[in-house]
C-alpha cells in the first residue's frame, strides 16, 4: 500500500529487471477480482492507486477523517490555467488573470498540486510550472485528457443561465 501513485518502475524495483510484471495487464486482473469489492486500483497520472469506491466515502470518513485541501479562489483560478495551459511562467498566469500570482503559485507548490517543469528558452529564463499527479488524485482523475475541455466547460456554463 502506498499513498502515492506506485507505477512500472516501483513494480520492477521489487521483482528486479529479469521477472518483470506487466503492471497494466495485473492491475486489470485484480480490478476484476475487486469488482465486488469497496476497493479498486485507479489509474492515477503515470502510476496506480488502490483506492475506496465513492459509495463508501460517508462511513469511511467517520473513522479517519481526511484533511480537506482547502483552497481560495485565486488558488483554483491559478491551478486552472496551469492545467490548461502547461508548462505555463508566472508571467503568463499573471497576464491572463490581471493580478500578482507568486503567493498563489508558492502555495500550490508547498500543497505539491504543482511542480516546477523546467525553465522557458527566452530571455530571463522563467519557471514553467505544471500540474502534478497529486493534482490528478485530488481531483480524482487519470490524466489531464479527462479534463472538460474548454467547449464543454462553456456548453454547461451556458446550460446553467
Amino acid at each position: 500500500m502506498s499513498t502515492s501513485p506506485l507505477g512500472q518502475k516501483d513494480i520492477d524495483k521489487v521483482f528486479g529487471k529479469n521477472e518483470t510484471v506487466d503492471l497494466e495487464k495485473v492491475v486489470k486482473e485484480l480490478n476484476d477480482n475487486y469488482k465486488n469489492s469497496a476497493m479498486y486500483i485507479k489509474d492515477i497520472g503515470s502510476g496506480f492507486l488502490m483506492v475506496t469506491r465513492k459509495d463508501f466515502e460517508p462511513y469511511i470518513s467517520k473513522l479517519i477523517p481526511s484533511k480537506k485541501l482547502i483552497l481560495s479562489n485565486a488558488a483554483l483560478e491559478v491551478l486552472a490555467i496551469i492545467a490548461y495551459k502547461q508548462p505555463i511562467s508566472r508571467i503568463d498566469v499573471e497576464a491572463i488573470r490581471g493580478v500578482d500570482c507568486k503567493g498563489v503559485i508558492k502555495n500550490l507548490l508547498s500543497k505539491k498540486l504543482v511542480k516546477i517543469q523546467g525553465r522557458e528558452d527566452s530571455i530571463g529564463k522563467a519557471l514553467l510550472y505544471k500540474t502534478t499527479d497529486n493534482y490528478l488524485k485530488h481531483f480524482g482523475i487519470s490524466n489531464l485528457s479527462d479534463m472538460p475541455t474548454p467547449h464543454e466547460l462553456s456548453d454547461i456554463e451556458s446550460s446553467q443561465n
